[in-house]
Parts: C-alpha cells; sequence; structure tokens
C-alpha cells in the first residue's frame, strides 16, 4: 500500500487535513500507521479526539514510533485514548 485509500470527500476541512499529515510524516513507517489509522477512523473521530489527534502529530516520528512500539512513553498528557487505540489498531491490511 502507497497512500491513503479513502477519498477526503465529505470531510471538513479540519479532517482533510489531519488525512493529509497522517499520510505525510516524514517516514514510511509513520505514514503507514497514522495514515491506516486515518482511513477508517477519521470520519468518526469526536471533536475531542481530533484535538487529541492534533497533540500526537505535533511528536516527532522516531519519538512517536519508539511509543507505538513500546520502546518509550509519551507524557500522560500526549498519550490518551486515542494513542492506545492507534497503537492497537492493525497496520497489516492482509496482502503484504
Amino acid at each position: 500500500m502507497t497512500g491513503t485509500t479513502r477519498s477526503s470527500s465529505g470531510l471538513d476541512d479540519r479532517r482533510k487535513r489531519l488525512l493529509f499529515r497522517c499520510w505525510h510524516r516524514g517516514t514510511r513507517e509513520m505514514d503507514l500507521i497514522l495514515g491506516r489509522f486515518a482511513d477508517a477512523e477519521i470520519g468518526n473521530l469526536s471533536e475531542a479526539e481530533l484535538g487529541e489527534l492534533e497533540t500526537l502529530l505535533e511528536v516527532n516520528d522516531p519519538d512517536l514510533y519508539a511509543a507505538i512500539t513500546g520502546d518509550k512513553v509519551l507524557p500522560a498528557d500526549v498519550a490518551g485514548a486515542l494513542f492506545a487505540r492507534i497503537k492497537a489498531f492493525p497496520i497489516a491490511d492482509g496482502n503484504a
């Protein structure tokens, strides 16, 4: 998979921006983790969850990847319920 499979059609500007940012992180690993999560969930996230996602996107890729793989702990104000959902989200699509 090389990028988003979800159209941004029908999304508000904030969600469109976040979808784009999830797929354009700077490292391929984070693109796949956050991008696939965003493809599946962006339309269903609450305003509070969108805020949590925006906060997570401010964390640099190496630190965020280390936290997702369990090698680092993020501060509590960053690693909330949405982070736990992202961490548990299956990134493999079965075609790899």
